[in-house]
């Protein structure tokens, strides 16, 4: 086993960097709201993803699971309408391959992930969006997750109606 020792100035690094990380996940994550009906939404999230020439590899109802397991769990509160929350995940061959040509370590934002779900405190609207990846590295490397972030964009507002 390899160990590496983090000499005093390194901590001060670290800390540093730490602290120019995003506060809040607002600060991280993109999305569009609609008064479009959920499951309408979430077919043309599908739409605009598989339109791109994309594949859907996983879809997690993650609303629905919240929701049979809240009795489990001791929850009180019912946080999205009827279940409405899903995460659908895709790759780009290209836009992968170029992003992690740029650097290998690019790996860990594939897949991409968009969302979609209805608030149940904001019944009859629709939120779709993505967590954005950090633009990082080298130049080239910035310009590649630069262009998956814009596609991921471009697929939330599409979905929304916001284009």
């Amino acid at each position: 086993m390899k160990r590496t020792a983090i000499k005093g100035g390194a901590i001060a690094l670290l800390f540093a960097g730490l602290a120019a990380m995003p506060a809040t996940a607002a600060e991280t994550v993109t999305s569009y709201e609609t008064t479009a009906p959920f499951d309408e939404v979430r077919q043309d999230l599908m739409d605009a993803i598989v339109n791109r020439g994309y594949v859907i590899d996983y879809e997690a109802f993650v609303g629905e699971m919240l929701a049979r397991t809240g009795g489990d769990v001791g929850a009180e509160k019912t946080i999205f309408q009827d279940g409405n929350a899903n995460v659908m995940q895709f790759c780009s061959a290209v836009l992968s391959r170029k992003a992690m040509e740029a650097d290998i370590m690019n790996l860990s934002f594939c897949p991409y992930g968009v969302f979609v779900y209805e608030n149940a405190e904001s019944a009859g609207t629709v939120t779709v969006g993505f967590r954005r990846l950090d633009e990082i590295g080298s130049d080239e490397s910035k310009a590649a997750i630069g262009e998956i972030n814009a596609v991921l964009d471009e697929i939330a507002k599409e979905a929304a109606g916001a284009e």
